[in-house]
């Protein structure tokens, strides 16, 4: 199918259609998640406050209700997959350095952390498992008064939305999309939402500043989803407020075999957030209704090797890039002017400023997510093989959905091999419209797919979490 602009005929939205791949490739002998242990302290340890003021509680209101939102702290699986090593030293930017000279700097930072990245991936780094106590963050978004209410005859049964973002943006990134889809005709369908936020991003960052290790796994991040989906999301959906720090829940086991009684989860993931919640239904399929993996980094082994200079690239970009400004006005001023930002839609990008950054010390403000931490995270390459390598074993009761750029990081003859690797239960759009962050360049156009799947996948469905 084929959708165009009125106005150009140009296509903004096709399909690819199926056709049989025959790849060439070694396999990377996938990983078996650590398993997630209770804290051995975990009723001693404090609860931390909320690094960020508290917005307005009533985030939306829509023909089929109001939408409460909220923001909850959950302990991040324990231990770790990484060792706890220091932080790498960041050159210092100073106004009458020399530019060249800094670049030199960066550019060997950037070699040591892929050179012992690798080194941990072949385990030659050692050093154990980190335990330091992390903590991830939440936003959760539900409908006032109860999810029965507010719904129509003709959908009996809601879904719980669970959003994972991109690599250096925070939880609050999708409302501007989530806004939309709220209003949509599938709106009345969702009951619940919970924005997801990783170990070293947005407010998590700010909690978890101390304790941040050196080197960093994207399979730790699918197993903080894995603990939270497991452990901590609770078992029905209410309206009733909760606490900040969510409590653990019992039942962990029969998740893991059942899925839940009466919740039916659809995952949106987003590049790094894809992928790790990809990687999550690979060894849970069960709490998994769906996944809409918004161009997810899944790579062909040998993965970047193909692409020579890319995870240099994307690892010294983020070392090089910006991280203060004198006020929130001037970075917005600033990221309207610049080629990268300026795609944006323009409520995503005052998100990313309102949300994304925090005061600093000397009355200006910064990232929350430091270019350090995000290089750190664009240097784990072995976890987007594995969970390309694993997908066409992935459960097919779970029904995927592709919603991807026209050129894909790997190219469009990748992303076209990768979107039909489990081609049972799944389908795929191209947005021809938006490049990799479709969330932030096109999120009312993604809700209108997220609208459409959702209605044909669910509405009048009365069928459990594993279909």
């Amino acid at each position: 199918m084929v959708v165009t602009n009125r106005d150009t005929a140009t296509p903004r939205t096709s399909t690819i259609p199926y056709t049989q791949t025959f790849l060439n490739w070694e396999s990377v002998h996938p990983r078996q998640l650590l398993p997630i242990h209770p804290h051995p302290d975990l009723q001693k340890i404090e609860t931390p406050p909320l690094p960020s003021p508290s917005r307005p509680p009533v985030f939306h209101t829509t023909l089929n209700g109001t939408y409460l939102r909220s923001t909850h702290v959950v302990l991040a699986a324990f231990p770790r997959l990484v060792p706890n090593i220091p932080l790498p030293q960041m050159p210092q930017y100073t106004p009458s350095g020399s530019a060249i000279e800094r670049l030199k700097q960066l550019e060997a930072l950037t070699r040591e952390v892929i050179e012992k990245q690798q080194k941990f991936t072949e385990g030659k780094l050692g050093g154990g498992h980190s335990e330091k106590v992390l903590w991830n963050c939440l936003n959760r978004y539900v409908r006032m008064g109860g999810v029965e209410t507010q719904r129509p005859a003709r959908g009996n049964s809601g879904v719980t939305l669970f959003l994972a973002h991109a690599n250096g943006f925070q939880k609050e990134i999708w409302e501007t999309m989530l806004r939309s889809l709220l209003d949509s005709p599938a709106g009345y369908m969702v009951d619940e939402i919970w924005a997801w936020e990783a170990a070293q991003h947005g407010d998590a960052a700010l909690i978890n500043a101390s304790n941040l290790s050196g080197i960093f796994d994207w399979l730790d991040n699918s197993r903080d989803i894995a603990n939270f989906l497991l452990n901590y999301l609770p078992e029905e959906v209410k309206s009733e407020a909760l606490p900040t720090r969510l409590e653990r829940e019992s039942g962990s086991q029969a998740r893991k075999e059942r899925g839940y009684r009466t919740r039916k989860i659809v995952a949106v993931g987003h590049s790094f957030g894809g992928c790790t919640s990809l990687r999550v239904a690979l060894d849970f399929p069960a709490l998994f209704s769906s996944i809409i993996l918004v161009d997810p980094v899944l790579m062909q082994p040998p993965g970047y090797t193909l692409l020579p200079g890319y995870l240099d690239n994307k690892v010294l970009g983020a070392f090089s890039r910006r991280e203060r400004w004198a006020s929130r006005e001037e970075a917005l001023r600033l990221f309207k002017k610049s080629p990268f930002f300026s795609r944006w839609n323009p409520g995503v990008l005052q998100l990313y400023v309102d949300h994304g950054l925090t005061d600093d010390s000397d009355g200006g403000v910064k990232l929350k997510m430091s270019g350090l931490h995000e290089g750190l995270t664009f240097a784990d390459q072995m976890t987007p093989c594995e969970t390309w390598e694993l997908l066409d074993r992935s459960d097919e009761a779970i029904t995927l959905r592709w919603i991807v750029p026209e050129e894909g990081i790997a190219g469009s003859e990748a992303t076209r091999a990768t979107v039909w690797r489990r081609p049972a239960n799944s389908s795929n759009v191209v947005f021809h419209h938006s490049g990799h962050l479709i969330v932030q360049e096109a999120p009312i156009e993604l809700a209108h797919d997220i609208s459409d799947f959702l209605l044909r996948r669910y509405e009048c469905s009365n069928t459990g979490a594993h279909l």
